[in-house]
C-alpha cells in the first residue's frame, strides 16, 4: 500500500485515538519509520486534536485531555479498511463532536455554578438592604423620641391607670408655647379590633370639659408608641379612653384607661 493511500485510509486517526489493536499499532509504527509523510501526518493529527481541545475547553490542558480520553475506555474490533475520503472525514468529525461535547458540558456546569452563586449573593444583598432600611427607620424614630423626651420646654404629664385597666399608664409631652403635644402610649395594651385610643385635653373647672386632641391610629405599626396629636391650646388634665374606630364626640368614661393632671 502506497504512503498516500495509507494516509487517506483513516487508520492514522484511529492510531492517534488509541483505537487499534497491538499488531495494527506496530504496523503503523513501521509505516511511519518507512515513510516520513506518514510520520508527519500522525503529528498533524495530534496537533489538530490538541487545538480542538484548547478551543472548546480552554481550562483543560493536553494532559487533562489525555486523561479524559483514557476514561472514555473506547474499544473497537479490528479495523476494516475503508474508502479514503469519506472515512477520513467521518473520524475527524467524530473527534470534533466528542471534544465539543466535553467542552460544552464543562462550560455548562461552570455556568450553572456561577448562576447559583450570583443568585445567592443577590438574595443576601437584598436581605441586608432590607435589614439596613429597617434599622435606619428605627434609628430615626428613636432619635425623634429622644428629642421629644429631652426637650426641656416640654411639660411631661404622667397618666395613671384607671378602674378599667389599673396596670395601664401613659405620658404626655406638651409644649405650652408651641402647643405641640406627643403621647407616649407604651404602657397601654393593644386595642381590640374595631377600637382605637382617643386622647382628651380636659378642663376641670368650673365643670369637666373634654376636648378631643386626636386618635392613636395604627397602634401596632408604631414600634416606638410615640404619637403626635393635635395642638393643645389649654389643658388642666389629660385622659385616654378606648373608643369605637373613628373616635367619639365625647369620652366613654367607662373605658377611661389613663388620667393625669398637668
Amino acid at each position: 500500500m502506497e504512503a498516500r493511500e495509507y494516509i487517506e485510509s483513516g487508520i492514522l486517526e484511529l492510531y492517534v485515538y488509541g483505537l487499534l489493536t497491538e499488531p495494527e499499532n506496530l504496523e503503523v509504527a513501521e509505516m511511519a519509520k518507512k515513510y516520513p509523510e506518514v510520520e508527519q501526518e500522525i503529528l498533524s493529527i495530534e496537533k489538530a486534536i490538541v487545538a480542538l481541545s484548547s478551543s472548546f475547553s480552554p481550562f483543560h490542558s493536553v494532559a487533562n485531555f489525555e486523561n479524559i480520553k483514557a476514561r472514555l475506555e473506547l474499544k473497537h474490533g479490528k479495523v476494516v479498511e475503508m474508502k479514503p475520503n469519506s472515512n477520513r472525514t467521518q473520524y475527524i468529525g467524530w473527534a470534533a463532536a466528542v471534544l465539543l461535547l466535553l467542552g460544552l458540558s464543562y462550560q455548562t456546569l461552570e455556568l450553572t455554578k456561577t448562576k447559583g452563586v450570583i443568585a445567592t449573593v443577590g438574595n443576601e444583598k437584598n436581605k441586608i438592604e432590607r435589614e439596613f432600611a429597617y434599622l435606619e427607620k428605627q434609628n430615626k424614630e428613636t432619635e425623634k423620641s429622644l428629642t421629644i423626651v429631652r426637650d426641656i420646654k416640654n411639660t411631661a404629664v404622667t397618666l395613671g391607670g384607671q378602674a378599667v385597666s389599673p396596670s395601664s399608664f401613659a405620658k404626655v409631652y406638651w409644649n405650652k408655647e408651641t402647643k405641640t403635644t406627643y403621647i407616649d402610649a407604651a404602657g397601654l395594651p393593644k386595642p381590640p379590633k374595631g377600637k382605637v385610643y382617643q386622647v382628651w385635653a380636659l378642663k376641670l373647672s368650673p365643670a369637666l370639659t373634654p376636648t378631643s386632641i386626636g386618635l392613636l391610629n395604627n397602634f401596632d405599626d408604631n414600634d416606638q408608641k410615640i404619637f403626635a396629636v393635635d395642638l393643645t391650646v389649654y389643658a388642666e388634665a389629660f385622659g385616654i379612653t378606648l373608643e369605637p374606630a373613628g373616635g367619639s364626640l365625647s369620652p366613654t368614661m367607662e373605658q377611661l384607661y389613663t388620667l393625669g393632671k398637668v
